[in-house]
């Protein structure tokens, strides 16, 4: 079955393109559909939720829907939100959009996602957003602190069983409102996209179609991209402004040289006016590294963060008053603004979707980010699988499956596998993106679409 023509053609025209951002020199890709540290000013990137619209309930989930032990029975209350409001309802067989909660709390996904909001009403549909396991307050284990405090209860968070609880609520939900044949079309954006092509591969019985927004289903060990994250945020930098380019470039070596020197890290903790004292040059490159990445990932207007960002380092004049680093920390204050000291550390705080994502990150989504020869904004590190996974052993404990999810979604082959096994999916990507480099960027079949625009950075569902 294909997927309704009026469906098909919104999503066509509707979307825009992209979403996430690493955790810098840790190499530990955080996904995510808006900035969580970033908000230096509105710029209609997020919206004001009319709750009246939305009810909010509460499923009783099975904490393991793969083995049958005893402990597997438990069960944890999982987050999720309605809105009726422009249903066409059951008898007319009115459709169910419905949002896949990704690496974040419900309540964050809701400012910030309009796709939903702004088509429901023309499709007369029924708006449903899950909240992902272990993330916001849907936690296993009756709390955050126990949900999260090691291996042994972290191990129940992974793809497979998150696609698991949304097959269950989805279900829940036809058998509530008595719907057996709305179709169910289910989007997501970033890690919430690779869920969303992932559940209509492996429950095609539940959803007749997919829109899988700016998702890096091709950015594994076995699938790895010909360029990578880094390549992207050289380019957009680029492309903006040589002059900030090279500017950055030349800043590595510089704040080497300044570390270098007796006192060196006190000089370099008061030009960045740093909370702390630096441990190391590391420090205040990695906390400029992110927010390039930051900059580029979620590039949005009416202020772009890139060209506000090389416009601070390019105003200052390349003379001996304002030397190379100055330039450098004006750049850092137009994006995350002026600030008393600025926290190297912000965009790494242990929060609690954090500690969940890395999990995530060192167990199964394991995403070969690292800084090649063709990144030359940047100095040269690849991607290290034996360092990451003697990191995360360190960290949890645990050794990570960096072929699980090619073996597990069987993606190897994406254009073979999608042939034979796929259809109705939706892959929608903006080119200036960094995690388009992991995307499928060209058609498979009429059924299986790929969206690209070359300008854009973030689908965002908003518009």
């Amino acid at each position: 079955m294909s997927l309704p023509y009026t469906i098909l053609i919104l999503f066509i025209f509707s979307t825009s393109s992209s979403y996430l951002i690493p955790l810098a020199h840790s190499k530990i890709a955080r996904l995510g559909i808006s900035s969580k540290t970033l908000k230096n000013e509105p710029d209609g990137s997020t919206q004001k939720v009319d709750e009246s619209d939305l009810k909010m309930y509460y499923f009783n989930q099975t904490l393991d829907h793969f083995t049958f032990t005893p402990e597997s029975y438990m069960t944890f209350q999982q987050r999720y939100a309605i809105d009726s409001t422009h249903w066409g309802g059951a008898k007319a067989n009115a459709p169910i959009l419905a949002f896949l909660g990704e690496e974040s709390s419900l309540d964050s996904d809701l400012a910030a996602i309009g796709f939903l909001r702004d088509n429901g009403p023309r499709l007369n549909a029924l708006l449903v957003y899950i909240e992902h396991r272990y993330y916001g307050e849907t936690m296993p284990f009756g709390s955050a602190e126990e949900a999260l405090k090691n291996a042994s209860t972290l191990g129940y968070l992974n793809a497979a069983q998150a696609l698991a609880d949304y097959a269950a609520i989805l279900l829940h939900v036809k058998e509530k409102y008595s719907t057996n044949h709305s179709p169910i079309i289910v989007i997501g954006g970033s890690y919430g996209g690779m869920l969303a092509a992932w559940f209509r591969l492996k429950y095609p019985h539940i959803a007749l179609g997919a829109l899988a927004s700016s998702a890096p289903l091709l950015y594994f060990e076995d699938t790895r991209p010909k360029f990578g994250y880094y390549y992207i945020v050289t380019k957009v930098f680029k492309e903006a402004s040589e002059r900030c380019y090279n500017t950055i470039r030349n800043s590595w070596k510089e704040i080497d040289r300044v570390a270098g020197k007796p006192n060196g890290l006190s000089i370099l903790s008061k030009q960045f006016k740093t909370c702390d004292p630096l441990n190391g040059s590391f420090d205040i490159k990695d906390f400029l590294d992110t927010i390039y990445a930051e900059a580029v990932q979620y590039n949005r207007g009416p202020n772009f963060w890139v060209a506000k960002v090389c416009n601070a380092i390019n105003a200052n004049p390349p003379n001996r008053r304002y030397n190379l680093l100055d330039r450098i920390f004006a750049g850092v204050v137009a994006l995350v603004g002026n600030r008393t000291c600025y926290d190297t550390k912000m965009f790494a705080q242990p929060t609690n979707n954090n500690i969940a994502w890395r999990w995530q990150s060192c167990s199964e989504i394991v995403m070969p980010v690292g800084y090649d020869k063709q990144d030359t904004m940047f100095p040269t590190a690849p991607f290290n699988m034996t360092s990451y996974i003697d990191g995360c052993k360190s960290y949890h404990g645990v050794t990570p499956r960096p072929h699980w999810i090619t073996t597990y979604f069987g993606i190897q082959e994406v254009k073979l596998i999608l042939q034979k096994f796929g259809s109705n999916i939706i892959f929608s990507n903006g080119l200036s993106d960094p995690y388009s480099v992991g995307g499928v960027l060209e058609d498979i079949s009429d059924t299986l679409v790929a969206i690209t625009t070359k300008n854009g950075n973030f689908v965002n569902f908003q518009f």
